[in-house]
């Protein structure tokens, strides 16, 4: 579809009603005016040619901290914060990709998909995506892209995961006619953050940017993560999902971020496993004297969160069900809890004096133990980022206005559930 066709269709019914879905009524104009300026940029660019839109959210993780990479239980959602790009096929070896957002622009030679010495930043982890994709069996080809994205980086709300989604959608729509589903993708930017970043990251990011809405995910066997979608909204409780930017993100805290699966697995290796997901809580703590002594009370303290935040999960998933919304916050303070005293990942200790994370839940709970109502917990990664707070909608703009003003301004953000992961716009326009 060319350009001046595709800026029409955006300003048709079936495009308002799917701004509608993915960022809320009060949104729709001035995301359709951010999807039509950047298929703009795109023809400025590259000229009039036939183009598709897409578009893959950042997540939320509403329980399950560190879990995935153990191949445990996790509970997230797709937000309304999302990567956007337009793209077309060029017929040729390169790849050409312009972030408006990032001040990025460059192209990437097919028949070159070596990373980097640095093994960091976009272009390698493109280049791992592309290697993925053929490790896999699937085809790649050659297209341009023009990109933007209002997922917060390195915070913990997976912006690295969103665009990784957002071009495997490309890829999949462009050469391999739509037959990848989202965990073909998930495994692809796993591939692509394991062997290219050396990041050791699980399948959650991936697989709730790609998957969209609220979902379960058991990662009991990830070739084939059993996922559920859960129909509830949180709108419908009388409750917003609040996240807040603490300050400094996590960019630079991977061996901090590494050492959580190393150390769950080294209680594994123990038991002769892989994973803490093949072993049972009563065996370590049957022989945890033993267990202490071969990885460490850390270790040790880190698996045991593991066990426990599975069976928050469960509870969670449970009282959504049921629709027992009080027994689900207090599942989601007890996460918090033990992501804080077991998991410890609300600071580093390579800079014990850097404790956003850690003053952004004390002022919360603050705030929530005033107020008698509400949840928090860490957010994402941790050790830096952001922290996810569950209030009733009439404490919103209180905690909001009292949050910033001692976190700083716009560091809140108030986030809603899309319904949909990383798609071809088109296909639904």
């Amino acid at each position: 579809m060319k350009v001046q066709e595709t800026l029409q269709l955006l300003e048709g019914s079936k495009s308002r009603e799917l701004m509608t879905k993915l960022y809320g009524e009060s949104h729709v104009g001035e995301n359709t005016a951010r999807y039509q300026e950047l298929v703009k940029g795109y023809q400025q660019l590259f000229g009039d040619q036939d183009i598709l839109l897409f578009t893959s959210p950042g997540r939320t993780e509403i329980s399950g901290n560190h879990t995935d990479h153990n191949h445990g239980k996790v509970l997230a959602g797709s937000i309304n914060l999302d990567c956007v790009g337009v793209a077309a096929k060029n017929d040729s070896q390169t790849i050409r990709i312009v972030s408006e957002t990032y001040h990025q622009d460059f192209t990437i030679d097919l028949q070159d998909l070596t990373p980097s010495a640095k093994m960091a930043g976009t272009v390698d982890l493109t280049k791992g995506l592309l290697k993925g994709f053929l490790e896999a069996g699937y085809k790649v080809g050659g297209f341009n892209a023009y990109i933007t994205s209002n997922v917060i980086s390195a915070a913990g709300v997976s912006s690295s995961a969103s665009y990784e989604m957002l071009l495997c959608a490309m890829l999949n729509t462009f050469f391999n006619e739509g037959k990848l589903d989202t965990v073909a993708y998930a495994h692809v930017g796993k591939y692509s953050e394991n062997h290219y970043w050396n990041k050791a990251s699980g399948l959650l990011d991936q697989m709730a940017c790609a998957v969209g809405g609220l979902i379960t995910i058991d990662f009991k066997h990830p070739a084939a993560p059993a996922v559920e979608k859960i129909d509830f909204d949180f709108a419908s409780a009388g409750h917003s999902l609040i996240i807040v930017q603490t300050g400094k993100g996590h960019a630079d805290l991977s061996a901090d971020y590494s050492s959580v699966p190393q150390e769950m697995k080294k209680v594994a290796q123990y038991f002769g496993k892989e994973v803490l997901a093949d072993v049972d809580e009563k065996d370590v703590l049957d022989d945890l004297k033993a267990v202490r002594a071969f990885a460490g009370d850390r270790s040790v303290m880190r698996a045991l969160h593991f066990f426990e935040e599975n069976k928050k999960v469960e509870a969670e998933v449970t009282a959504l069900k049921a629709g027992d919304f009080n027994a689900f916050l207090e599942n989601i303070t007890a996460s918090g809890n033990s992501s804080w005293k077991w998991l410890q990942n609300c600071y580093t200790t390579a800079s014990v004096q850097e404790q956003g994370i850690s003053v952004a839940l004390a002022l919360t709970e603050m705030f929530i133990a005033e107020k008698k109502r509400g949840a928090c917990r860490i957010h994402g990664g941790g050790f830096a980022g952001v922290i996810m707070a569950m209030l009733p909608n009439d404490l919103v703009e209180e905690y909001i206005a009292y949050i910033e003003k001692t976190i700083g301004e716009g560091s809140a953000y108030r986030m809603s559930i899309r319904p949909y992961g990383a798609i071809c716009c088109n296909d639904l326009l």
